[in-house]
């Protein structure tokens, strides 16, 4: 494969996994906003619990659509748990930061904090969690 071919695949996949992540933070979004408008829960911790439904979401759509993995789902499921673990952990140290030092509001805080944990997810999930042996990168 070409470099550039290369490039275009890569760009392909990122989209797809963008798409992906866009169905995942309709589940986190709603889980937020209804734990903080509905049940007065702290924007942080209510911004944890919709990173963790959104995460479920995300890894079944991911494995599926985005990687078309062959990988069995209890290699994968291992990997792409540590992966969202640790951005869980950015979420929520993001989340601190916007809301409790910068003092932004919490879906602003949220929004950025979505684009820096993208970043994070994606190479993770690329090269570690659905990669496979002998794949070209």
């Amino acid at each position: 494969m070409t470099h550039y071919a290369s490039m275009v695949a890569l760009l392909r996949q990122f989209v797809k996994f963008t798409g992906v992540g866009f169905v995942s933070a309709i589940g986190h979004y709603g889980l937020l906003i209804g734990l903080v408008q509905l049940a007065g829960a702290a924007a942080v911790p209510a911004s944890a619990a919709g990173a963790v439904f959104g995460a479920g979401i995300n890894y079944s759509l991911n494995y599926r659509y985005t990687f078309s993995s062959s990988k069995r789902h209890r290699d994968a499921v291992l990997k792409f748990a540590a992966v969202a673990g640790v951005g869980l952990a950015l979420n929520t140290l993001f989340m601190w930061v916007g809301v409790h030092l910068i003092g932004a509001h919490y879906l602003l805080s949220q929004i950025v904090t979505t684009g820096l944990v993208l970043i994070w997810s994606f190479a993770g999930n690329r090269y570690w969690t659905f990669h496979t042996a002998g794949a070209r990168d």
